[in-house]
């Protein structure tokens, strides 16, 4: 497609016309591009995407780099790393870290079995070994406490009320999971109080937990991990000025 808008009067075989025809159609209809090429691009790594979980956002690389940032810099001694995913989706985030991390063994868990699928074709794509798929639900008490204990624990959870979605493009609307994006209006913090809850006793002394939040409710979650007994919760935007990130330390 790139090479097509460089080249205007390429010629194209009868082949290229119907995928192009295929292409435009289904972006006419509001599929995300990235569904359309079945791929997006990630912290450099190429993900294969389609409607079993969440499309890549940039604003998600911007954790990903906080992340190995504060490993490099803060965590120079410790020979292994144990990390913890929740909510993996794609897998972009737990195989980006394993990917940059070699001495890292990273745990991705996500209650979609489909989400689980397309994580694991992307581990085989990216040929990643230090990953352990899990499928469960982190708002179930009895399967937490399955669980080890991790020097880092990292979660992009669902977090948009449903009183958001008319701010929403209808690629995303109409393609990304809907499990993966909604949470209630009465409890939109559901997941970062449960998963703070948890990292208490699954952290290793000073390992720290990172979400990807609402931008509505920055102050609101770090309040929360405050309550909780967090200590240095820090509020940072992303590269369009949005209250995006949060890191506390145990």
């Amino acid at each position: 497609m790139a090479q097509l808008l460089a080249e205007p009067n390429l010629q194209l075989t009868k082949k290229q016309q119907v995928w192009l025809d295929d292409a435009i159609c289904r972006l006419g209809n509001n599929e995300p591009l990235q569904h359309v090429l079945g791929y997006s691009t990630f912290y450099g790594y190429r993900f294969k995407c389609d409607g079993r979980a969440l499309v890549p956002r940039p604003e998600t690389e911007e954790l990903v780099n906080w992340i190995l940032h504060d490993i490099s810099t803060l965590n120079p001694q410790l020979s292994t790393l144990n990390i913890l995913d929740i909510g993996t989706g794609t897998g972009c985030i737990a195989l980006s870290l394993a990917k940059e991390l070699t001495n890292s063994t990273v745990t991705a868990l996500d209650i979609s079995e489909e989400a689980l699928s397309l994580a694991k074709e992307n581990a085989k794509l990216l040929e990643v070994e230090n990953v352990d798929f899990i499928k469960g639900d982190i708002l179930n008490k009895t399967f937490n406490s399955q669980l080890s204990t991790f020097n880092f624990i990292v979660s992009n959870p669902p977090y948009v009320r449903e009183c958001e979605k008319a701010e929403m493009e209808a690629n995303v609307l109409d393609y990304d999971p809907h499990t993966a994006l909604f949470v209630t209006d009465d409890d939109p913090l559901i997941f970062y109080r449960t998963i703070g809850k948890f990292a208490l006793t699954h952290l290793t002394p000073n390992g720290a937990l990172y979400f990807e939040i609402n931008q509505y409710l920055g102050q609101e979650t770090c309040d929360l991990l405050i309550g909780l007994g967090y200590k240095n919760v820090e509020l940072r935007e992303d590269i369009n000025g949005n209250a995006r990130m949060i890191k506390a330390i145990l």
